[in-house]
């Protein structure tokens, strides 16, 4: 398993293979945008270029961790040249758990219950194709550009206009388009793919907007890793309790996607596969703390793990003070 993470120390930034308890620094690499575009240009394989780049320097993992360093965790992938060229985004309805949890929240109308199973119903029929096949459409989301991405142990923010903010344990995918546009897959990394619940329990058109609300990766981004069946927890702690725990499940044996189709479905859009560009693309969530009726307060830690992911993802929830305010448009003429 190739794990790589990004860290900073003041304005320096740099690239480093995870060798547990150390982290092996990459020679002259600051980003793994940097990484992965130099090895589409050379034709090599990720890891290879990852090896030929490993120093014989090393860093103390667990102080990085613990942020007990001058080194700090940053998120594990990022453009370095503009923040709008990442797109994030997410497919929804993919696991057993998420249909259960979204029937649960949009209780109030039948018929808004119908339209979700209705979706998840035709992923478990037609969501895994035979190969070179296409198949249906998973639902798909936008939450924003490479400015949402928060780094872990970084705040993950409630704004004044919100009603909720929850977390949502995943695996994301990290996508680089090469200059013929062709989309490359460079890994995966545990997300927390932070949204608003009670906005979007009010009703299901809501869904769009509840998206639109930081998020988070990391700590590590893993080169090509196992994603059949894997095993994670989420656990939210209140004061340094544990206030709710729950085991969940990811991967494509327990859902009604295959990759394949989920990343078909994502790029099939030319303007998905614009030369230069990065994707963040979240595969979807089996539980929520929300769906048990949890609500999350100012403080409130959440961290989630994935078996051959790494170290556990943590953000605090910041609740942001002040009132909404009225947003005016000014007229050029």
């Amino acid at each position: 398993m190739t794990c790589l993470v990004q860290i900073q120390n003041g304005s320096m930034r740099a690239v480093a293979l995870v060798e547990e308890p150390h982290l092996r620094l990459l020679d002259g690499v600051n980003s793994v945008f940097q990484l992965a575009r130099e090895a589409v240009d050379l034709n090599i394989p990720l890891t290879a270029l990852i090896q030929k780049k490993a120093t014989g320097e090393f860093l103390n993992y667990d102080s990085i961790y613990g942020g007990k360093s001058p080194w700090r965790l940053r998120s594990p992938i990022h453009h370095p040249t503009d923040p709008a060229r990442c797109l994030v985004s997410g497919t929804g309805l993919t696991h057993l758990g998420s249909a259960k949890n979204r029937q649960a929240m949009h209780s109030a109308s039948e018929a808004e219950l119908n339209d979700s199973m209705r979706i998840f119903r035709w992923g478990m029929e037609r969501g895994k194709p035979a190969p070179g096949q296409i198949g249906v459409a998973p639902e798909w989301f936008y939450k924003g550009n490479g400015t949402i991405l928060r780094a872990p142990n970084e705040p993950l923010d409630v704004p004044p206009h919100a009603e909720d903010g929850g977390e949502e344990a995943e695996v994301a995918g990290v996508y680089f388009i090469d200059a013929s546009g062709q989309p490359r897959r460079i890994g995966m990394t545990i997300g927390n793919e932070f949204s608003d619940h009670k906005f979007e329990k009010k009703n299901y058109l809501n869904l769009a907007g509840s998206k639109l609300r930081n998020c988070s990766l990391g700590p590590e981004l893993v080169i090509d890793p196992q994603f059949e069946s894997v095993p994670g927890k989420v656990t939210i702690t209140r004061s340094e309790n544990i206030l709710w725990s729950q085991d969940i499940v990811t991967g494509e044996k327990e859902m009604c996607h295959s990759l394949a189709n989920i990343e078909h479905h994502h790029f099939k859009f030319e303007g998905h596969r614009r030369p230069g560009d990065l994707h963040v693309h979240y595969f979807g969530a089996c539980s929520l703390s929300f769906g048990a009726g949890i609500q999350l307060k100012d403080g409130d830690v959440m961290e989630i793990s994935f078996a051959g992911f790494g170290r556990p993802l943590r953000n605090p929830l910041k609740i942001l003070s002040g009132e909404t305010q009225l947003i005016t448009v000014k007229s050029l003429k």
